[in-house]
């Protein structure tokens, strides 16, 4: 199901149609380091992880991560939405994009477009985001959309330093 329409992008709603590029995604080199092993490895480990991650948040929460595609060609390029973690407060947005579409400005305006619906469809006044210290292009991405640094923080006793950006309306 689409959700949002850029000039360049859709972004819908994730399916078990996505699985196999789930497992591309999740285990490209950049995802790995800046976000995590999520232990996905085969399409029936991309089809758990989307039933029990994204598929359960659109039916909870009403939104989640979107896969991103291009528009003229529907290419899947990423992933983009909004999370509800039990360790944050605050609804946050996340994002990843395979290095390949990598500053085109993909991950900007798919970002923009989900704060947009984030403020407007689900009224939020304050959306967050969290990364790793040295992972200098997503920083980048959270400063172009109007994000602020606020505290450094870990989302477990046993997890890495994150930063926290916050954007207010």
């Amino acid at each position: 199901m689409k959700v949002l329409e850029t000039e360049r992008l859709v972004l819908r709603q994730l399916s078990f149609d996505d699985a196999e590029f789930i497992v591309t995604l999740l285990n490209d080199p950049s995802f790995l380091q800046n976000i995590g092993d999520k232990g996905v490895r085969t399409n029936a480990d991309a089809c758990s992880y989307l039933s029990n991650g994204q598929i359960a948040s659109y039916a909870r929460f009403g939104f989640g991560l979107y896969l991103v595609e291009l528009k003229d060609s529907g290419d899947s390029i990423g992933i983009c939405g909004l999370l509800k973690r039990d360790e944050l407060d605050d609804v946050d947005i996340g994002f990843a994009i395979l290095p390949k579409y990598w500053s085109k400005g993909y991950a900007v305006e798919a970002a923009l477009a989900v704060l947009g619906y984030a403020r407007k469809a689900i009224e939020l006044n304050r959306i967050v985001a969290i990364a790793k210290p040295d992972n200098a292009g997503s920083i980048r991405v959270l400063e172009k959309i109007g994000f602020r640094f606020e505290k450094l923080i870990k989302l477990s006793d046993e997890g890495h330093e994150l930063k926290l950006f916050a954007s207010e309306v």
